[in-house]
């Protein structure tokens, strides 16, 4: 016997609070009077288990009691709730124990023959009137509407996961102002489900969406320069990381709030949420761990430190060998083409315009041609300065002008004209002062994404 009304009837009687103070038994019998259900499946769904969970939990019940192994499947508890097939007697035996209720009471007839007794709850003693044991049913039925109250399924994660990865991949070419709308909406959606009470394993996960999307709202508020904005997004990322548990999230998105100290200062706040970041992906070779380490060795490089920006970068590249190969178009990935892009930073920092070269070449030919986002332009504005080191800042300030302007207007934002900065701070006096440069600048002074 199907369950005539499906999910959302259930739903709705395992959240009515008429029907949860009158206990379990009260439940069972609502789902089978409203919804057809078979006794079997109405004692499953009044727990709110899917058939695969009643199916893990009698297999763990018949592991315990030592006997030999439960070998059904969801498909054979639905021909006993659903087709009025009969669980053999050690089955029926096991349905018993897990929903403590006599073979009457699930539909199965009555004991197994010669005596044999199932597992089933024990009858219900008359209660003398005392306060504490009405206080005590008064918490208890709280308690059962409180665990019942959970609105999202797996499935339904799973499509806020599918979405989000959708607005990831969107992100790596999308200009920011566009991407904060989106990624709103992502999380207007997560936190209508989050807001409600759910089950711990759902809730630690729809934390790590919130974190994985506020981070990406941080990012973007920080590409236009709303840097105050910016700092509160990456707090509420942090405090969505630290409240999922996942240590490789929370190594995560410090090590993407790094980002924001690295372009706009102190460097050395960079340098202490990349190390922090390393700490907490505890060298376990891993996108997370290099981008860690990657993101330490440049802000060590700016802060002057030499010796641990190299150790840093050399340890960037032996960890990235033991990587598997990250999706390219992918905003939480670290492809090789970021790690080149960080390591040319690293270098052009240190002075050590070849290897700089190197990196930025590397990199450059792992992006498609016609890439719109600012990458690649961060990529020869560090070319630029290389240029400047190497005494050709000429050429340079040439360099810096075409980068800069071959930008589509939407991604020339305040963190691609703060590195243009760098780059005009390093000229000689008489190119600061000149033509290409007043031109430039006269772009930078324009809004963000315009110009």
């Amino acid at each position: 016997m199907t369950n005539r009304h499906g999910r959302s009837c259930v739903r709705r009687l395992r959240t009515s609070p008429e029907v949860l103070d009158r206990g379990l038994p009260a439940l069972v019998a609502a789902l089978q009077e409203c919804c057809g259900s078979s006794a079997l499946r109405a004692h499953r769904e009044a727990r709110g288990w899917s058939r695969p969970e009643a199916v893990t939990r009698l297999a763990a019940l018949a592991e315990t009691d030592g006997s030999a192994p439960f070998r059904g499947t969801r498909e054979l508890l639905r021909t006993w709730e659903d087709l009025g097939a009969r669980p053999r007697e050690r089955a029926a035996g096991l349905l018993c124990a897990l929903y403590e209720a006599s073979p009457g009471d699930l539909g199965l007839g009555s004991p197994a023959p010669g005596g044999a007794q199932l597992v089933g709850a024990p009858a219900r003693q008359p209660q003398p009137a005392d306060p504490v044991h009405d206080h005590a049913e008064r918490t208890r039925r709280a308690i059962n509407r409180t665990l019942a109250t959970a609105t999202v399924s797996p499935g339904e994660l799973d499509l806020l996961d599918e979405r989000l990865h959708s607005s990831r991949c969107l992100y790596v070419t999308a200009p920011p102002e566009q991407m904060i709308q989106h990624l709103l909406e992502d999380l207007d959606d997560i936190q209508a489900l989050a807001a409600e009470r759910q089950p711990a394993a759902a809730q630690a996960r729809l934390s790590e969406l919130t974190a994985v999307a506020a981070t990406l709202v941080a990012d973007a508020m920080m590409k236009l320069g709303r840097l105050a904005e910016a700092q509160r997004w990456y707090g509420t990322a942090r405090l969505a990381a630290d409240d999922a548990g996942n240590p490789e999230l929370r190594a995560r998105v410090r090590v993407q709030t790094a980002m924001l100290p690295y372009y706009y200062g102190p460097l050395l706040a960079a340098a202490q949420l990349a190390r922090e970041a390393r700490l907490l992906s505890r060298g376990r070779p891993g996108a997370t761990a290099v981008f860690a380490v990657a993101a330490e060795a440049r802000s060590l490089a700016r802060l002057g430190d030499h010796d641990n920006a190299t150790a840093a970068i050399r340890l960037a590249l032996n960890l990235f060998e033991h990587c598997r190969s990250a999706h390219q178009d992918d905003a939480w990935a670290f492809p090789e083409r970021r790690l080149w892009l960080y390591l040319s930073g690293a270098h052009t920092a240190l002075g050590q315009t070849s290897q700089a070269r190197h990196a930025q070449q590397q990199a450059l030919a792992l992006y498609p041609e016609g890439h719109t986002g600012i990458d690649p332009a961060l990529l020869r504005l560090e070319e630029a300065m290389c240029l400047v080191m190497d005494h050709s800042p000429t050429e340079a300030l040439q360099l810096a002008v075409h980068a800069y302007s071959e930008v589509p207007g939407p991604h020339r934002t305040a963190i691609l004209g703060a590195r243009v900065r760098d780059v005009i701070a390093i000229l000689p006096d008489r190119l600061q002062t000149g033509r290409p440069a007043r031109q430039l600048q006269e772009m930078l002074a324009l809004p963000a994404g315009q110009g």
